[in-house]
């Protein structure tokens, strides 16, 4: 089902890239067996909430793609983080009926799910963006050696991070290897302190509007990932931050845009959670919580391709302050007036249906 739903999804493309959004989430819950749940640290905890709630880990991937002008995230495949010491333990609630059960990283999980979507989308380059967790080559390495060269990494360095020039050009009189890496620049944040006053402006999309952002680059190698990387540090008023693309052919404005498009991974959290209502199932048995949880992405893709093959921009219907563009909640408003539309029993016509079938159809498409 899922390949059948990423082959309808409109131009997946961006700029003749797929642009894969990764990262993971935590769905709270309170039963004591619901499959896959587990204390799990939230580093985003409140300090009236518990930083190790009950709850699901899911590691998630979705599409980055315009869509009326706006950016959205488009779920397309997800895995259950299932810890180590919990499947060692074995708990009642980490088993699936008749599959045996084995650990996986993260980075594992992320590294199967992106193969699975560049094998089904042949040819295509895949630009995986993603936070400074993910951006290592604990995820590069393994997307690599199975896909090749055609697939890049956009992520964030830490202020820690070392820097080096690129290797010198030409043969070394010295006796060995040739060098890989060139002199040390220094850190992340000391070549920020350095390069701050040498900034230039850029005018790039982001968050719905184009703004002028003050943007120092330089091409360097980077030994976590044993490769020459972009580096951009985007200056604010008094913080700053240093982006990487292992693509060389990015310009400056489509780094900053494409990497500030993977905020709207966090938006589709909340579209699944909440709009939708996963975290709001208390089934426990894990074939019910798997198939849950995949109908779930599968609505919020759906409407997303709906919203995208609409002739019209919607219009946003609860008005806020500084943002123009619809929201998720607008596109469900659509799909949900035109299912209760007499044009509706025109397109999924059941000439067999009973009255009482009818009755009860009604009533599920006014929830939906």
């Amino acid at each position: 089902m899922w390949r059948r739903l990423w082959s309808t999804i409109p131009s997946p493309l961006t700029d003749g890239r797929l642009l894969v959004a990764l990262d993971d989430f935590i769905n709270p819950k309170t039963g004591r067996k619901i499959f896959g749940c587990s204390h799990i640290f939230d580093h985003a905890a409140k300090a009236n909430q518990s930083k190790y709630p009950w709850a699901q880990n899911v590691v998630f991937v979705g599409l980055l793609k315009r869509i009326k002008g706006r950016w959205a995230c488009l779920p397309l495949a997800h895995r259950f983080y299932l810890p180590k010491k919990a499947i060692a333990s074995k708990l009642e609630n980490m088993n699936i009926s008749g599959i045996a059960t084995s650990f996986h990283t993260k980075l594992e999980q992320a590294a199967q799910m992106i193969i699975q979507l560049a094998h089904h989308f042949a040819g295509v380059p895949v630009m995986v963006v993603c936070d400074s967790w993910f951006g290592n080559n604990g995820l590069f390495k393994p997307l690599r050696k199975q896909i090749g060269a055609s697939v890049h990494l956009l992520s964030r360095l830490r202020s820690n991070t070392v820097l080096y020039t690129m290797p010198p050009n030409g043969k070394s009189k010295k006796s060995g290897r040739p060098q890989k890496y060139g002199n040390r620049l220094g850190t992340c944040a000391e070549i920020a302190a350095r390069t701050k006053t040498l900034a230039s402006s850029h005018r790039v999309f982001l968050y719905g509007h184009y703004r002028e952002v003050m943007v120092a680059t330089k091409l360097v190698m980077l030994k976590t990932l044993k490769c020459p990387v972009r580096v951009v540090w985007v200056f604010r008023k008094t913080q700053w931050i240093a982006l990487f693309s292992t693509d060389l052919n990015l310009s400056i404005e489509q780094i900053i845009e494409y990497y500030g498009a993977r905020w709207k991974i966090e938006s589709g959290f909340k579209e699944i959670k909440q709009d939708i209502g996963s975290s709001k199932s208390q089934t426990r048995n894990a074939h019910a919580v798997i198939n849950h949880i995949n109908f779930s992405m599968m609505a919020a893709t759906v409407t997303w391709i709906y919203g995208a093959r609409l002739v019209n921009i919607p219009e946003r219907r609860h008005k806020v302050r500084g943002r123009n563009s619809f929201a998720f909640s607008d596109l469900r408003h659509i799909i949900a007036k035109a299912a209760l539309s007499e044009d509706f029993d025109t397109v999924c016509r059941n000439h067999h249906k009973s009255l009482k079938k009818a009755f009860i159809n009604t009533l599920l498409r006014m929830v939906a």
